[in-house]
């Protein structure tokens, strides 16, 4: 039996994927091993959002040769699709995969032992007519929640991501190979999942659907009791969507609204096609229908031209909108898009010093977020066992995605319990106990 070792860089979409493709090489007779032990086979789902995340895939495809010579090396995903003539003319590198054809992984290590001579499977994919590429989990790495890919590709093309061209367009899977997903990972135990993909706000576009309806008809299925939704774009949070998803008891309300950057100007050079005022309303929407909903967010600190003035703006933006977590970015040049060639790059020790000044109000507003729960009934849904000053502890997370410690000496995985939050324990961990 053949020994094939997985390792997924990026991005949850990604994720899913790896998971995919290790579920079709288990059924097709393979072994599974974990990526740092010997193996016949190395299978690297690539990464290109950045610079450095080419280099890591690099970095990847290269360790796995070292680890068995003989072994063959599976390149698949953004990095080989965006460099296809670099991944090819790679010497660590025998099989190249690019988006939309990981499906093949089977059928071309079966060529590959034939023939033993290197091969491609790269689809034009910004140019090409493309169809949903159907894979599929019946179980995934973590015990309690799922991520499901329901999109992939993109059409918004800012001007610093290169994602619509390792991607493609907007391909959305069909609702009901979705709904089929779900309830099989309902059948297994499952109680929450994640919907996600490449630009989840684009769910439907290119089939007449949209992602509102496909929640609701996700929320039918029996056994999920939380859906959770993946990054959305500020534009899609109208008061008729918020009103319909209120109306769903199984949504947590935990959204993540893309928003880059607090300053219009900025938004404009970053073709985000959206303005804080539409970010803001969104946000009041939410707040308006949603009891206390947690809304975290992704901010790029030192894009091109991005003045003092400018980043002093959007913090106090970020500050005015209190958002629970942030993720902040420095901006990263990428070859081959818009921003890369914009006049006034910003040197590399004025991001870090902004960076640090966000990172810093993050910590503070996510504390305040969680202390608002001190002396609240929650429901959790316990996830995985922790240690803490000699006790046993399960952690799990609210719906608003607070995490909690239960003590606990007994299995307790994939349970909900019902309590109120105590104290603080870590960080970013609370304590939950019983009334």
């Amino acid at each position: 039996m053949k020994k094939v070792a997985l390792h997924n860089l990026g991005c949850k979409v990604n994720a899913y994927e790896t998971e995919a493709m290790q579920q079709i090489l288990e059924k097709a007779g393979y072994e599974i091993v974990p990526f740092s032990e010997y193996a016949d086979i190395y299978v690297i789902n690539t990464c290109s959002v950045t610079n450095m995340a080419d280099r890591k895939s690099r970095q990847m495809l290269h360790r796995a040769k070292k680890l068995n010579p003989e072994a063959i090396v599976v390149g698949a995903g953004c990095y080989v699709q965006t460099k296809e003539a670099e991944a090819f003319l790679d010497e660590a590198v025998d099989i190249v995969i690019g988006n939309n054809k990981k499906h093949e992984l089977v059928q071309l290590l079966e060529e590959y032992e034939a023939s033993h001579t290197k091969i491609k499977s790269i689809t034009d994919i910004n140019h090409e007519k493309q169809e949903y590429e159907e894979l599929f989990l019946e179980k995934t790495a973590e015990h309690t929640r799922a991520f499901i890919k329901v999109q992939d590709g993109c059409n918004q093309f800012c001007t610093y991501c290169i994602i619509p061209f390792a991607r493609g367009r907007v391909r959305s899977r069909a609702l009901a190979d979705v709904k089929e997903e779900v309830e099989r990972l309902a059948a297994g135990g499952y109680r929450e999942i994640v919907l996600t993909g490449i630009h989840l706000s684009s769910y439907g576009v290119d089939t007449g659907d949209n992602l509102l309806h496909l929640i609701e008809e996700v929320h039918k299925v029996d056994g999920i009791e939380r859906i959770r939704l993946g990054s959305l774009e500020p534009r899609i949070v109208t008061e008729d969507f918020v009103k319909r998803l209120i109306r769903l008891p199984k949504i947590c309300p935990h959204f993540h609204l893309s928003l880059q950057s607090g300053c219009d100007a900025v938004l404009i050079r970053m073709n985000r096609r959206y303005d804080t005022a539409e970010y803001e309303a969104g946000c009041q929407l939410l707040r308006k229908y949603f009891e206390h909903p947690a809304i975290t967010t992704d901010v790029i600190v030192g894009f091109p031209g991005e003045t003092e003035a400018e980043f002093e703006e959007t913090r106090k933006y970020l500050e005015r909108i209190h958002f629970y977590e942030m993720h902040i970015f420095k901006y990263s040049r990428r070859e081959g898009t818009k921003a890369a060639v914009m006049p006034d790059q910003v040197p590399e020790e004025i991001k870090t010093k902004r960076s640090n000044v966000l990172l810093d109000l993050e910590k503070k507003m996510s504390k305040e977020f969680r202390d608002d729960y001190l002396g609240q009934k929650v429901t959790v849904l316990l996830e995985e066992i922790f240690f803490y000053k000699g006790k046993n502890y399960y952690t799990g997370y609210t719906k608003e995605y607070v995490k909690v410690a239960y003590p606990a000496d007994s299995d307790m995985a994939n349970r909900f319990v019902e309590g109120y939050i105590k104290e603080q324990l870590t960080d970013d961990i609370y304590l939950l106990v019983e009334f």
